[in-house]
């Protein structure tokens, strides 16, 4: 009796514990979906009561966006540009520094290590009025070069943290072990360490490529006209005159379409990295 009472105890729990996950779900997913379809529609079809599920895909938005007319291949092109070149240089950068604080011989390693991930805790407006600053003195304000440092300076942060920790995981006999062979520090590091953290590389390169696509704020700030992102042109379908609804949901479904893709392909070696690299 004692033992049926905790089976359907446990029962109830499950049941709970999955109902609160479905409700999760919905809450995040529906609106993304309705957005997806929203942007196959004509403007009266969105508006339509009751809302239809079921319709003919209408490409149009798409196709005005695309063109030349619409602009948005260079608001596409520069998104590309800054946050695929930021998670570049934040990668390279990052799994050097992260391994020289993993295997590094120095004192106060932890409290660097600190220092470095927090500067990456600080919000985005403290630093964007000394950044601008000095981009100005620099003439980096408005050019996709400034826009692609004001992507490292938070993302470099970040992935050296993330590659400490992942270096941290690679047993230091597999680097000796090349080195007796005859490979320099160097060459054990490119041939032993980088392989082996290859989930964790993965792990920090999608975080970083996320964080840089889906900026508004630095992207406002340090872009000029030939170099505005897609989420700023997202933020100018929204005028005095009325809000853009087929754009915007066009748009939209644009930005999250490549992170959703790119998380989906490579989703085993994110949830390994991330995994791989718990702080213990």
């Amino acid at each position: 009796m004692a033992r049926k009472k905790r089976n359907n105890k446990k029962l109830l729990t499950q049941m709970a514990l999955y109902f609160i996950v479905f409700l999760g779900l919905t809450w995040a997913l529906v609106p993304i979906i309705w957005m997806v379809l929203s942007s196959l529609k004509t403007q009266a079809g969105m508006f339509a009561m009751p809302p239809k599920i079921f319709f003919e895909p209408n490409f149009d938005t798409f196709k005005y966006m695309f063109s030349e007319d619409g602009g948005f291949l260079n608001y596409l092109r520069n998104s590309v540009v800054a946050s695929v070149t930021s998670t570049v240089i934040s990668l390279v950068l990052g799994a050097l520094g992260g391994y020289a604080l993993a295997r590094g011989r120095f004192k106060q390693t932890k409290h660097i290590a600190f220092w470095i991930i927090s500067t990456r805790m600080a919000p985005i407006p403290a630093v964007m009025l000394p950044l601008y600053l000095l981009f100005t003195q620099l003439n980096l304000v408005g050019t996709m070069t400034g826009l692609i440092f004001a992507y490292t300076t938070f993302n470099l942060p970040f992935a050296l943290w993330m590659m400490m920790i992942f270096f941290k995981e690679v047993p230091e006999a597999l680097e000796e072990a090349a080195m007796i062979d005859g490979c320099s520090k160097f060459q054990a590091f490119l041939k032993i360490a980088v392989p082996t953290a290859t989930t964790g590389l993965v792990a920090t390169g999608i975080l970083c490529l996320m964080f840089a696509w889906n900026d508004f704020m630095f992207a406002s700030i340090f872009s000029g006209h030939s170099t505005q992102t897609i989420p700023v042109a997202a933020s100018m379908l929204i005028t005095q005159q009325g809000i853009a609804w087929g754009q915007a949901m066009a748009t939209g479904t644009v930005i999250i379409t490549p992170m959703v893709v790119a998380g989906l392909a490579v989703r085993k070696y994110l949830v390994q990295g991330l995994s791989m690299g718990a702080v213990k």
